[in-house]
């Protein structure tokens, strides 16, 4: 990439008796796809008392920047500077200023942050867009400019923000050229395939407001959607039972009420009413209501049937009754006849065995027609299992709000299971990625393995999958079919799927004994068995994966969709993935599956696991604690099937050390109880 010359500008930066030095290295001007330039200067601490203290042609002092510049130009850069080296080991640091190419709104105002997240490098980052701003273009600077104070603090007053970066100068020949260069290559991965300045557009995208039916478990589950909202310049109303974390205004109770506008006490049972407490909610509040969301399986008919009466964007309800009963979305599968079958409840089977003679092939898998996490879903190898199994699951949820006693029973197909992730617009798929869903206990189970520990609970997903390529394109071409037949035309979608006649099965490596998928020879024809579709996002955990592993947010495109026409032009931006469509690392998630009974005493255990195993934790780029202190840990033999909580462990290296990592993770992991000492 071509750089203009240098500037041949030192700045000095004084706050108190601390006096810092930047030296201009290059402006790098747009590459091709890109809409920024950047300007980079090699910073460096100097001593009051140095000869070359006062030689600084433009000196700014602290008072001159605003709060979001000193936080860039002062504290982060002073912690970087001052950071703690390997012994004897100097490090290179240099100031990144971002500049607009072109004058527009951008898709969202922490495009920055999110886009760089995990970026090698990078110490610190500083966005200084609000939501829904408009920017405007600023030249780039060349040597005739004169660089004084007046021109430093317009430049930084123009700025979209900044970055901080850092490497050993042992490891980089060239001293801060080679880091400003290998900066600017991360950055032209990260950034240059994604149109992050609406230009289209001949009006600011308005702040709209949605309400947001379920507030989440807490903070820790739901951070990544609130931030995506208020980054989209998207007003919140949250809506759930009183009492709920999010509903007290006090910052000293809620430290997060600034994420939403107002709190909208509403019971959100799963019922045949919820639909209209929905309708009147909205009908009430004192302003205009854009759009209503929800994330939750068994409520998103419901709120569905909802925006068809508000007159508000949305899928259609039936689309979303489909989708969530695995008993209709199974009968809409071309290979389901004669394979499996739907009761309407427990009785049902006798009719079943009657009509089947003890002609049913085992194992079969039999589950409730709603659910979750692999809840009451379990493999069964006799009629007896068969018998048992299908009372549990019919009884599940006999007594919820959204009652249902309908059961599946399917095949079981011992393939590798692997779960997709669709950004859908309009019937076309603007970002799909897959991942590996390893083995679960009940995959693993012997002939004389007991039943009850044969269960489907989650044990790692791994970012990307090691599916051969011609079976990936099998797997996704296969379920956008599968969507589209359930009547989506738009959404984000998460699904699980196994591959029958994979050439790819699972076996130990031969570098480290690990379990991991590998390909084979002797299968046949490979095709998509389908087990459901859920019209949301993934979960929480693996929201958080595929934004760090690929940049896209699948919140924030959510957000955009109850918008309707007014939204596709950020989805289409925000659905591209980092150039080629790689992540930037493997990522492995680890589940921590409970050992014991009892009541959580660990005050956030997956913390203090991480805290304890420093060697580790470096390697873990997000951690979630699902058990709270106070609350019960489910037994292993539990039919709830509740996790602790999960690690994110990512390397750079690839595969292998991702599931060393996380066989780590998963054999170091403890926890206390309340009875424990």
């Amino acid at each position: 990439m071509a750089q203009t010359s240098r500037l041949g500008w030192t700045l000095s930066l004084k706050s108190g008796s601390t006096r810092v030095h930047l030296r201009a290295l290059c402006v790098t001007p747009p590459g091709p796809s890109q809409t920024h330039w950047s300007l980079d200067f090699e910073a460096a601490l100097v001593a009051e008392d140095s000869p070359n203290s006062e030689t600084a042609a433009v000196c700014i002092q602290d008072d001159d920047l605003n709060d979001a510049q000193r936080a860039l130009c002062q504290t982060d850069l002073l912690k970087a500077l001052n950071s703690n080296p390997t012994k004897n080991e100097n490090r290179t640091t240099i100031l990144r200023l971002l500049f607009p190419a072109v004058s527009g709104t951008p898709i969202r105002s922490d495009f920055l942050h999110y886009r760089l997240a995990g970026c090698p490098l990078i110490h610190s980052i500083h966005s200084f867009l609000q939501p829904l701003r408009p920017i405007v273009s600023v030249p780039i600077v060349t040597p005739s400019t004169s660089p004084t104070p007046q021109t430093i603090l317009s430049l930084l007053s123009s700025s979209l923000g900044g970055i901080i970066a850092q490497a050993p100068s042992s490891s980089t020949s060239n001293g801060p050229q080679t880091l400003s260069n290998n900066l600017t290559s991360h950055l032209t991965h990260r950034l240059s395939s994604i149109p992050w300045t609406l230009t289209t557009t001949t009006t600011t995208p308005r702040r709209a407001r949605i309400f947001w039916i379920q507030g989440r478990a807490n903070i820790q589950a739901s951070q990544q959607f609130y931030a995506a909202a208020h980054a989209l310049g998207i007003t919140l109303v949250v809506c759930d039972e009183p009492g709920h974390w999010m509903e007290s205004d006090d910052p000293a109770l809620n430290p997060w009420a600034r994420y939403r506008e107002a709190f909208v006490p509403l019971r959100i049972d799963a019922d045949a009413g919820l639909a209209q407490r929905i309708v009147d909610a909205v009908r009430a509040y004192p302003a205009e209501v854009d759009g209503v969301v929800c994330i939750s399986d068994v409520r998103l008919e419901a709120v569905a049937r909802a925006c068809e009466v508000l007159g508000l964007p949305s899928e259609a309800a039936g689309a979303y009754r489909v989708a969530g009963d695995k008993g209709l979305t199974r009968r809409l599968e071309a290979d389901s006849e004669g394979e499996s079958f739907v009761l309407e409840d427990a009785d049902g089977l006798e009719a079943v065995l009657r009509e089947r003679r003890g002609g049913l092939r085992y194992p079969l898998i039999v589950k409730p027609c709603t659910g979750w996490n692999s809840d009451c879903v379990v493999k069964v190898r006799d009629e007896g299992e068969l018998r048992a199994a299908v009372g549990r699951a019919s009884g599940r949820h006999a007594n919820s709000a959204a009652r249902n006693t309908r059961v599946v029973l399917e095949p079981y197909v011992d393939g590798p299971e692997v779960d997709v992730n669709f950004v859908v617009l309009d019937g076309e798929v603007l970002f799909c990625d897959v991942t590996d869903d390893f083995p679960c206990p009940g995959d693993l189970v012997s002939a004389e393995g007991k039943t009850f520990a044969a269960n489907f609970m989650e044990t790692l997903m791994d970012v990307p999958t090691a599916l051969p390529e011609d079976e990936q394109r099998i797997m996704k071409e296969s379920l956008r079919k599968s969507i589209a037949r359930c009547g989506f035309k738009s959404g984000v979608f998460h699904c699980e799927a196994r591959v029958r006649g994979s050439r790819a099965v699972y076996k130990p490596r031969e570098d480290n004994g690990i379990l991991d998928l590998h390909e084979v020879t002797d299968k046949g024809q490979a095709s998509c068995y389908l087990h459901e579709i859920n019209a949301r996002p993934p979960g929480y955990v693996n929201c958080v994966a595929a934004m760090l592993a690929y940049g896209v947010d699948y919140y924030a495109i959510r957000l955009l969709l109850a918008l309707g026409e007014e939204g596709k032009e950020r989805i289409r931006a925000l659905a591209q993935p980092f150039a080629g469509g790689k992540p930037q690392y493997t990522l492995g998630i680890a589940v921590l599956p409970p050992t014991r009974e009892g009541i959580m005493g660990s005050e956030d255990a997956v913390g203090e696991f991480l805290d304890a195993n420093p060697d580790l934790a470096k390697h873990v780029v997000f951690h979630q604690t699902v058990k709270q202190r106070g609350e019960r840990v489910q037994g292993p033999d539990s039919s709830e099937l509740w996790c602790v909580g999960y690690v994110i462990v990512a390397s750079r290296t690839g595969r292998k050390e991702c599931l060393e990592l996380a066989q780590i993770a998963r054999e170091r992991f403890d926890y206390k109880l309340m009875d424990e000492a």
